[in-house]
């Protein structure tokens, strides 16, 4: 498998680092905690762990897994997807809870807010919403009808969601599921790493993205000019 770089880009567009983090291995979730970086290699199903400035903390922090293509942080706490299931794990890399969610279809993208944690379903095409400490179901299809979604990201009380159909999107959702924007950001190629920084507090914030470094500026750039 090719190895994949992490980018590092300015809210203003800037390329910073083209290769923020290299030798990575089909990077499909990434994950940010203070300066830390949490990365899902789906090409050798482990969590990685890095610093904002490329530094590597631990290369294999989470191995052993079973389709690695998500990941997110809350607090000391990892969620990382694990075949059909989601595991917990402390920011350590120490195992907290295997399979608190299971019986997902191809989950991606993970995003937790709160004590709410939004999973990405790639074989229903839809988003389910899960309690974060039982691992309880919401509402399994929080949204559906998606084609290729991958990755889901949450600003405030707004979800952002990638989709590879078509030209390639991002669509924007309230966190009850409702539709505001099916093409907030349109003309992408298969996005699969998306992540959001809801304010700005200094304009040199790097943002980090997998896959495709422009979704992320997009969505970080609407949101920033929305608080202006």
């Amino acid at each position: 498998m090719p190895a994949s770089p992490a980018r590092a880009a300015s809210t203003a567009g800037t390329l910073v680092n083209a290769s923020l983090v290299s030798s990575l291995n089909l990077p499909y979730g990434i994950a940010i905690s203070g300066s830390d970086i949490f990365v899902a290699n789906s090409g050798a199903n482990t969590i990685g762990e890095y610093t904002t400035s490329g530094g590597t903390i631990a290369a294999t922090l989470i191995s052993g897994l079973s389709s690695a293509r998500g990941v997110t942080v809350s607090g000391a706490n990892l969620f990382v997807t694990n075949g059909g299931a989601i595991d917990e794990y402390t920011t350590s890399g120490a195992l907290v809870h295997a399979s608190l969610i299971s019986g997902l279809s191809s989950p991606y993208g993970i995003a937790v807010s709160g004590s709410n944690l939004f999973v990405v379903n790639g074989g229903s095409g839809t988003i389910g919403e899960y309690d974060a400490v039982t691992g309880a179901t919401i509402n399994a299809s929080l949204i559906s009808g998606l084609t290729q979604a991958y990755s889901v990201a949450i600003a405030g009380t707004n979800l952002f969601v990638t989709s590879g159909g078509g030209s390639g999107t991002i669509a924007e959702y309230t966190t009850s599921g409702t539709l505001v924007n099916a093409s907030l950001v349109s003309g992408l190629s298969s996005p699969v790493g998306l992540s959001v920084l809801a304010a700005i507090p200094e304009p040199s914030t790097w943002s980090l993205v997998t896959g495709c470094a422009v979704a992320l500026i997009a969505i970080v750039r609407r949101r920033q000019d929305k608080t202006m």
